[in-house]
This record gives structure tokens, C-alpha cells and sequence, in this order.
């Protein structure tokens, strides 16, 4: 016989989840009734150290250091909460989450936790430097809907056929305070570009994983396939994440800019893209991160095949990107580099630090800016140019591994567990994914990613 509770009509509990994007930039977390958050700001929730070590096919890499040993904590930076309450569902709960770190259980910080590494280059650039870092993603996707035909690129039809997605968007971004610029439809099919303004620190990295979970968010709410993938489909156009870095001193005072420089670049931003340079094919095993990521690191795809600074240039890895006059704009606060070589099958939190460090170490060594800048172009009829002496980008995800285990200047500078798991569970991913197709690889991410 089944008992009968009187009381008053359940209605679901609001959830807050404490995340963690890992080393693959998955985004995963832990929920608790939100009326209880205030027990869980100091102490956090508990968590697993092997979590670090899972691939994208969710499989544990077998050489991970800790198997089934070890416990952590999920510290919640409280300044990062994401609060977003009606969207297109109606019937949708709230999306509440908060960034934490990942330390020990006495609280002593755990060299593995990509937000931790970030953090810490950032104060190196403070201490060391007297540099602050503002930094901002702009990230490419295919989204699919199957209500209309196929629309020109960058077409105001395509726009419209992507409006609905587009305003929920925007709306979302801007009351999860990630300050949303731009919703444009891009060169291929089906797919979009969201651009965000830039942040300082840490704060800009949590932006790029609440543009990706909140556009995840609203394209499941209206019933909308979304991938980030950096290519979904044989005939798919690429997919990119492109990271804006500009360099201030700590009153705010841009530091990249010199007006008496041809291309405008200071003596301090060469030493940095120098740094860049010197590590990018090491760097792409970070920045370009899965097996797919090499179908768009190729020459004449718009996005980055060699080791090369570029002016205006969008086949560069690294670009020195375009100022402009209009409306009496100052030309130092707008003047930045973008990284190019970069997709959404990476952690951003790690992504960007790595290359803060390589770019730290260009500075402090004072490496020289190669002469022979520009990447390898083609005219109109498609027959390509003599390529320079630039070093091409690695052709393939083990290539980039093997770049990074020969680069001493960021296997010195990475914490040894942090690298030694990377390349663990990047080694199981190979393992995993070695024996699909082409095609069956394109289906593979962009189902993951």
C-alpha cells in the first residue's frame, strides 16, 4: 500500500552548477539547489582528478597519473556567475552557472587546472612586466535549420533565416553580462560568427566558454542543430576562433601601438609576436587541438597553414589587424593582433595562456621579428605563389604533439602534470579516432563539438 503525503504541488528547484572547462574545452560541472550556494563559496564541491584526463569520445586515457585516486575541490569565482532566465522555451529552467578553480583539499592549487595556468600568467605579466592583458574570442559556427533553402554568404537573407536564433542570442549574451557586438552570417552555409568586447584577464576566457554554452543553450531551446566543429562536412566551410590580444600598462595605456613604425607595431609587440612565432607550430597542438582541426589548417582556407605575421593578412596565423579613422577614433586603443590558428575543439582558459606565455618569453628574451612576415598567397587563378622561407604549421594533430614535446621553451614552462596528462588523453584520442574516414571524422566532431 503506497503512502499519501498532503502538501502543496512540487515545482522544480532552481539549480546553480559550479563548472570546469578542461584541458579539451568541454565545459562540465556540478549542481546544487541555488537557495544553498552560500555553503559551497568557500569550500566548493568535490571533484575527480582523472576528470582531467577525458578525451572528447569521454574515454578515460588509460596512462592518466591518478587512475582512480585523489579528490579535488571546485572552487566558485563568484565574480563569473552567469544568471539567464526566459528564453525562447518558455518552460526552460534557469541556466545558472559559475567558473571555479581546481584545487587540493586543503586548498592549495592544482597544477592541472587550465583557469589556474591562466591566472598565473596573468599575474607574471603584471609582476614581471607591468602588463595587463585585454583579449577577446570571436568564434565561427554552423547552425542547422531546416525551415528554409540555402542563402547567400553574408547575405541579409541568411541573416534572416538566422534572426530568431540571432536576437535570442544576443539577448542572452547581453544578460549574461559577455557584452555582445556582433551576429553575422559568414562565408559558408548555414554558418554565423558571434563577436563579443573585449575583457581584461581571466574574465575573457570566461566569455569564450558562456558564448559557446549559451549559444548551445538557445539553439536546444528552439529546437536548432549548432556546431562548433572546425569543419563539419566535406563541403562545410571552416570553422575558426580568433583570439584578439592587446597589451596595456597597468593605468590602461595601450602598449602595442607605434606611430612611427610603417606597419605600427611597437618594439615590445615584435618581441611578442616573435615569441609567437617561435613556438606556433608547437602552440597549434593546443590551439587546433583534435584530428579535424588539420582539415583547416591548410593553405588558401582563410584561416592559417605557416608560421607568420601577417598585415591585414587572413591567411596569416597572426595578424596585425586594420584601424580606421572614422569618427576621430584614436588609433593605439584600437591597434591589437589576432591569433588565427585557433579552433573550439580548444580549452580557452589554456589556449590563451599558452600563448601568453610564448609570447612572455619573446618579450623577456627579446626574440627578433623575422623580416620575411607576410604568409604564402595566391592570385586569382587560383595557381599558387612561390611560398616564402616561413615555417609551414604542422599537417596533422600527432605532428603537433611531436612540435610540442620538442619545444623547450613550453614544456619548461608548463606544469609537468598539466602537459604529461594532455599529452596522454591526446594520444588516446588519436587512438580512438585513427580508424575513421574522412567523412566519418567531419560527422565525429561536429556531433562532439
Amino acid at each position: 500500500m503506497s503512502a499519501v503525503w498532503p502538501g502543496r504541488r512540487l515545482t522544480p528547484l532552481p539549480m546553480t552548477t559550479l563548472v570546469t572547462t578542461d584541458l579539451i574545452g568541454v565545459t562540465r560541472g556540478r549542481s546544487l539547489p541555488s537557495d544553498e550556494l552560500d555553503g559551497y563559496r568557500l569550500a566548493g564541491c568535490g571533484w575527480v582528478p582523472a576528470n582531467s584526463a577525458l578525451t572528447p569520445q569521454d574515454v578515460i586515457a588509460a596512462s592518466n597519473l591518478w587512475g582512480a585516486h585523489g579528490d579535488l575541490r571546485l572552487i566558485p569565482d563568484m565574480a563569473s556567475r552567469v544568471t539567464l532566465g526566459n528564453g525562447p522555451d518558455a518552460h526552460a529552467p534557469v541556466l545558472d552557472f559559475i567558473h571555479g578553480d581546481l584545487c587540493e583539499t586543503d586548498g592549495r592549487e592544482w597544477s592541472t587546472c587550465p583557469r589556474t595556468l591562466l591566472r598565473h600568467e596573468l599575474q607574471r605579466y603584471r609582476e614581471e612586466l607591468g602588463v595587463q592583458v585585454l583579449a577577446a574570442f570571436e568564434h565561427e559556427f554552423n547552425l542547422t535549420d531546416t525551415r528554409g533553402a540555402e542563402a547567400p554568404a553574408f547575405s541579409l537573407q541568411a541573416q534572416r533565416q538566422g534572426a530568431e536564433f540571432g536576437g535570442w542570442l544576443l539577448s542572452a549574451l547581453r544578460a549574461g553580462g559577455v557584452e555582445p557586438e556582433m551576429f553575422l552570417p559568414e562565408y559558408g552555409k548555414q554558418q554565423y560568427e558571434i563577436t563579443c568586447r573585449p575583457a581584461l584577464g581571466v574574465a575573457a576566457a570566461d566569455r569564450a566558454v558562456n558564448v559557446r554554452e549559451i549559444s548551445r543553450e538557445i539553439a536546444r531551446q528552439l529546437g536548432l542543430g549548432l556546431s562548433f566543429s572546425p569543419k563539419t562536412s566535406e563541403q562545410a566551410t571552416c570553422n575558426g576562433v580568433h583570439l584578439h590580444i592587446s597589451l596595456q600598462d597597468l593605468e590602461g595605456q595601450p602598449l602595442l601601438y607605434d606611430d612611427h613604425r610603417p606597419d605600427g607595431l611597437s618594439t615590445l609587440g615584435q618581441h611578442w609576436a616573435a615569441g609567437i612565432l617561435h613556438c606556433l607550430p608547437a602552440l597549434c597542438a593546443i590551439t587546433a587541438p583534435t584530428p579535424v582541426s588539420y582539415q583547416r589548417l591548410r593553405p588558401h582556407h582563410w584561416s592559417a597553414s605557416h608560421a607568420c605575421l601577417g598585415l591585414r593578412n587572413r591567411e596569416a596565423a597572426l595578424r596585425i589587424c586594420p584601424t580606421v579613422t572614422l569618427a576621430g577614433k584614436p588609433l593605439a586603443s584600437q591597434f591589437n593582433l589576432e591569433f588565427r590558428a585557433m579552433d573550439a575543439t580548444s580549452s580557452p582558459h589554456l589556449a590563451m595562456a599558452v600563448l601568453l606565455i610564448a609570447g612572455r618569453l619573446g618579450i623577456q628574451q627579446e626574440l627578433a621579428l623575422s623580416t620575411t612576415a607576410e604568409a604564402p598567397s595566391a592570385p586569382l587563378n587560383g595557381e599558387p605563389l612561390q611560398a616564402q622561407e616561413i615555417e609551414a604549421l604542422p599537417a596533422s594533430l600527432a605532428e603537433a604533439l611531436d612540435c610540442l614535446r620538442r619545444c623547450e621553451l613550453l614544456v619548461q614552462a608548463l606544469p609537468a602534470p598539466l602537459l604529461n596528462t594532455y599529452f596522454a588523453l591526446k594520444t588516446e584520442e588519436l587512438a580512438l579516432t585513427q580508424a575513421l574516414s574522412t567523412a566519418e571524422l567531419f560527422e565525429h566532431y561536429a556531433r562532439l563539438y
